[in-house]
């Protein structure tokens, strides 16, 4: 077979990124030859690829659904947001400037006198994002894209490379997912499809509903008046599913007082549990790894924001972050940086990845990032860190603790280590660690030893499971996504409309866009 598909959504987080994976699994596991695509995605959850591109990781996982290599063609632009009006724009997997929202989506003016107006960069980019999805189509039976926030957004309509804009250029048939759960989906469908242009509404071919609880034919009589209304069908509910949260894309989906995802700790193999606290710092990028440590059985990770609730943890991670002086600044206001400090002291484990490791050192020299000059770190661990302007994107591999490990790197600050104990190319002092390697954890064996350590150095009777693989927790996960897009969707009318394009004759349903 041949042709495409764009999952939208009515809303950011109703299900996009989970619902393209499931496909790809889906279309995968029938013999399908299929790759994700997302134009444009904006996010602090970033990979590198191996040939040393960033993209963003929901575009990792769709391609490991799909059993393929993530690729810059994936996900051609890349926005990661810096404040609340101002993000680094990442084309094809580089670094090409930072822009503020104005200057990017459009409007007056810019965040400098020489900054294109009205979205012209964002319109720059539309011929490449076009340009990576027909070399995917050329090389792949089946390319499912997925959309960002909503089709819907009419005051960004014009400069669209994403939703719409990229429908429309591929005849792509358009999908929209809804999260039932929230409440309001039967408006929201509805909606969405009113707000849109004539010749947008040509390629809205139906509804999904995400995460369904209760009886499906209760839900019935309101998806025939949804279809009576708009004329479009609804191509599957599926149910609400536990612990499949994985690799989001804009921020943190989880309660700072909850666990990590839905998941549910698993009994300990030894005697006691292990308590993970990953300190919740601003502009927080890839908390994905902790992952790894929610997975096995017996380890409890929560998010925290004050220093009280670091006194029961047995270890303290500090996350990676796109503002390392911002991050350091809001852990002193609040008194975290002390209570890590006396950790510290008292020899309690503590793990710094990528700028959570720069924030524990001697001092940061930033000229980059914040422009905040040099400023103290918490000086836990002998390293200088000085930000350059280019973004160091690698995917080493090497050894600690006595096992293999592989990881992946972003960031733009350079450390020089200045003593302590070799770990993964940071140091280690005492019970403190740091690293700039992100998805470490993912290691199964160095992950186990990891815990080991730091289960002695806590004093707890926690002994890691033999047998965790992570990876294969992974697939598990990936598996249940095509199981619910199988069970629960009309996949004959799915494989019809990725083939063939949207049904004719679909009508308009009033007003439309301007």
């Amino acid at each position: 077979m041949s042709g495409g598909l764009l999952v939208a959504g009515t809303t950011s987080d109703a299900g996009k990124s989970v619902v393209t994976a499931g496909i790809c699994r889906w279309l995968v596991r029938r013999g399908v030859k299929v790759a994700p695509f997302k134009g444009q995605n904006m996010s602090l959850n970033s990979f590198v690829t191996r040939d040393g591109a960033e993209i963003g990781r929901a575009q990792a996982m769709q391609a490991q659904a799909a059993r393929v290599e993530p690729s810059a063609l994936m996900n051609p632009v890349l926005l990661k947001p810096g404040s609340d009006r101002s993000s680094q724009v990442v084309l094809m997997g580089k670094p090409v400037g930072e822009l503020s929202a104005r200057g990017y989506f459009g409007g007056p003016g810019g965040s400098s006198p020489g900054e294109m107006q009205h979205g012209a960069r964002q319109q720059m980019l539309f011929e490449p994002v076009v340009a990576c999805l027909e070399e995917l189509r050329a090389t792949y039976d089946v390319v499912v894209c997925e959309g960002a926030g909503s089709p819907a957004e009419i005051n960004l309509r014009r400069t669209d490379i994403v939703n719409m804009g990229i429908a429309r250029a591929a005849r792509f048939p358009v999908l929209v997912v809804g999260d039932i759960d929230r409440g309001g989906v039967f408006a929201q469908f509805f909606g969405t499809t009113a707000l849109l242009a004539p010749e947008d509404q040509e390629l809205v071919a139906g509804y999904l509903v995400n995460k369904f609880r209760g009886d499906v034919t209760l839900l019935e009589p309101g998806l025939d008046m949804l279809r009576g209304l708009t004329g479009r069908r609804t191509y599957g509910v599926l149910p609400f599913a536990h612990g499949l949260g994985i690799d989001e894309e804009d921020g943190l989906r989880v309660s700072l007082r909850g666990a990590v995802r839905e998941s549910v700790v698993a009994p300990p193999v030894g005697e006691d549990v292990l308590r993970v606290a990953v300190c919740a710092v601003p502009l927080m990028s890839n908390f994905t790894d902790v992952d790894a440590l929610a997975a096995e059985p017996g380890v409890v990770v929560r998010f925290v924001d004050r220093p009280e609730e670091l006194a029961d943890a047995d270890l303290v991670v500090v996350p990676g972050t796109r503002g390392t002086v911002r991050a350091l600044d809001w852990l002193r206001a609040r008194g975290l940086a002390d209570a890590l400090v006396r950790r510290a002291a008292d020899g309690r484990p503590v793990l710094g990845i990528c700028g959570g490791f720069q924030l524990l050192g001697e001092h940061i020299d930033d000229e980059v990032e914040s422009r905040a000059g040099t400023v103290a770190g918490l000086g836990l661990l002998p390293v200088r860190v000085r930000f350059a302007r280019e973004k160091t994107l690698a995917r080493p591999v090497g050894e600690a603790l006595g096992e293999p490990v592989e990881g992946y790197e972003i960031h733009h600050g350079v450390a020089e280590v200045l003593g302590g104990e070799s770990f993964l190319a940071g140091c280690r002092v005492g019970a403190v660690w740091g690293t700039h390697w992100h998805g470490a954890l993912e290691s199964d064996g160095f992950r186990r030893a990891f815990l080991r350590v730091v289960a002695a150095a806590a004093g707890r009777r926690f002994v890691p499971a033999p047998d965790t693989s992570f990876g294969a927790l992974r697939e598990e996960q990936l598996d249940r996504l095509g199981d619910l897009i199988e069970e629960h969707a009309d996949t004959d009318a799915l494989l019809r409309l990725i083939e063939h394009g949207p049904p004719t004759g679909l009508p308009f349903v009033a007003p439309g866009a301007p």
